[in-house]
């Protein structure tokens, strides 16, 4: 096989494939790995017109996959008003006053990124935004994305008043006369966010790009769209059919909780037009519950309140378990694949009570239905994502004793669930599949960083803290794994992607550094050095 196109040499190479864990060296021709050795055997298929990288003991990777991220609005959050790297209220006011002085024109204040932890584990009032934007309406979401924070011009806009009640599904939160205090959860969002200005298809279209160099400079080059949505069908499907999206995307579908079974017409007439160039659209999502915080992640046990006492609260199953069966086997019926979200225990467990009914209706195939973020699984639910098949599609980044953790959750859930936190470890110990999706923007894409959280349980960089539930950390080829060939498996790309290996293609990432070298830093410290796919330059950190 001489003269191949590309070669790496002197590497250390991760391939990810169990018959030959690591090599020294990789051969490239037309998009395809053609060889994976030692520097020797790679040598001898390099001719004069081979272009040669070598890696003087950097690392070579499979390019990493992000199995659950909102990729267009990622890079939507760059045109709005962005408090994602704002962590106080006077620094959130900062911002605020200064996006709304630098866009006079806009009509709303629409963004997000600020977190209940940002104010003392309380919600923000309308009054506070009231002094800082009191002609325009103002439309903020959590980091998190289930709760919208607005001023008294958004509420009056929308007619949420005292007398208001609160929709299915979600609540208007309330000062102590019982008028609205400002933030929207879950279902109740919509009150105001029907009446947010929406992005022109062109807006979008930039927004995809924007995130895609985003992404690409951080190793990645697949990833799932969790909410590909009406709005984002023709932006997305428009910026593949140019061919400049060199993205592998997979698109979820969104099944409206307030849909009927006809919904079903509408999301295979989509499926069928939607897949062009790298943008396949194969999952439809379903939100099961919400977030702890909000006391809307659907628990098992009673929620407690501020003072530790028990309460009659159990969370929101957004779906009832007999209607989340009937749309799951739908669903499944017709091929599609299931992407649930299912924060709290019992969210996990009604989801995978439906898609094993939804086998035991349909049969078995290789759906790889999966599930999103699995903060809390009962240990009695733990050996089911292996016998049923189904994905933990986990968040590494949020596996520590941040505030969100110590003040916001712990506190509030029963011991039993605190025991069983982001557990990563014990799904993969008993038989389950794990996959990582950042959640961008409710959280950093940052591959590295999700690895160095998934290894450590800690805060990156912070060697002093307490990890979370230590016996669910990960070794650092689990975690490479899972943000490698656990996503391509949930991308069903595990057959040309995810691994370094003869006739995969040639999707890869260089990093600085020898990442199994605990001298030369911290695993979220190391940084990308070139990006490709199909061996061709997606990002060069020369150039920027």
């Amino acid at each position: 096989m001489p003269g191949v196109e590309l070669a790496f040499l002197g590497g250390s190479v991760i391939t990810v494939d169990p018959a030959q864990p690591r090599a020294e060296a990789v051969a490239v021709t037309e998009g395809r790995i053609v060889a994976v050795g030692s520097d020797e055997e790679i040598r001898k298929l390099i001719a004069p017109s081979t272009d040669v990288i070598e890696l003087d003991g950097r690392t070579l990777l499979p390019g990493f996959q992000d199995a659950h991220l909102h990729f267009a609005h990622g890079g939507m959050t760059a045109c709005e008003c962005d408090l994602y790297g704002t962590f106080t209220p006077a620094e959130h006011a900062d911002a605020i006053v200064a996006y709304a002085a630098r866009n006079p024109a806009n009509r709303w204040i629409v963004g997000g990124g600020w977190s209940m932890d940002d104010f003392g584990g309380r919600m923000p009032t309308r009054e506070f935004l009231d002094a800082l934007v009191p002609d325009r309406p103002v439309a903020l979401r959590t980091r998190d994305g289930h709760t919208l924070w607005s001023n008294s011009r958004a509420l009056d806009l929308a007619g949420i008043t005292a007398a208001t009640s609160d929709p299915a599904g979600g609540v208007i939160d309330r000062d102590g006369t019982g008028a609205p205090s400002g933030t929207l959860q879950e279902t109740a969002i919509r009150l105001v966010q029907e009446l947010l200005p929406e992005p022109s298809q062109g807006e979008w279209e930039q927004a995809i790009l924007d995130a895609q160099r985003t992404l690409h400079a951080l190793g990645i080059t697949a990833c799932q769209e969790a909410s590909l949505d009406q709005s984002l069908f023709a932006p997305y499907r428009s910026v593949a059919e140019r061919g400049e999206l060199t993205m592998r995307t997979e698109g979820n579908l969104l099944w409206r909780d307030d849909a009927g079974d006809e919904l079903i017409e509408e999301l295979l007439e989509r499926r069928a037009r939607g897949t062009v160039g790298r943008l396949r659209l194969r999952g439809v999502k379903l939100f099961q519950d919400g977030v702890v915080e909000s006391y809307t992640a659907a628990m098992l046990a009673p929620y407690h309140d501020a003072d530790g006492a028990i309460t009659e609260r159990y969370g929101a199953s957004l779906f009832e378990p007999e209607r989340l069966e009937r749309i799951v086997g739908l669903l499944d019926a017709n091929g599609f694949q299931v992407h649930i979200h299912a924060l709290g225990d019992r969210a996990v467990r009604e989801a995978l009570d439906a898609l094993e009914a939804a086998t035991a209706l349909n049969g078995r195939r290789d759906a790889r239905h999966h599930l999103a973020h699995v903060q809390f699984a009962a240990p009695a639910d733990l050996p089911r994502f292996g016998e049923l098949g189904v994905v933990a599609n986990v968040t590494p980044y949020w596996a520590v004793l941040s505030g969100y953790v110590l003040d916001l959750t712990l506190p509030f859930v029963s011991p039993e669930a605190g025991a069983s936190m982001y557990p990563f470890g014990s799904i993969l110990r008993q038989g389950g599949r794990l996959a990582f999706g950042s959640d961008w923007s409710v959280s950093t894409p940052d591959p590295l960083l999700q690895l160095e959280v998934a290894v450590t349980r800690r805060r990156p960089g912070q060697d002093g803290d307490e990890p979370l539930l230590p016996r669910e950390r990960l070794t650092l080829d689990e975690a490479i794994a899972a943000a490698t060939m656990g996503s391509a498996y949930v991308n069903h790309r595990d057959h040309d992607t995810g691994s370094i290996e003869p006739g995969k293609l040639a999707d890869l990432v260089v990093l600085d550094r020898d990442l199994h070298d605990r001298g030369a830093g911290a695993i979220g410290e190391a940084r990308v050095v070139t990006t490709l796919v199909e061996g061709a330059l997606v990002y060069d950190a020369s150039t920027g």
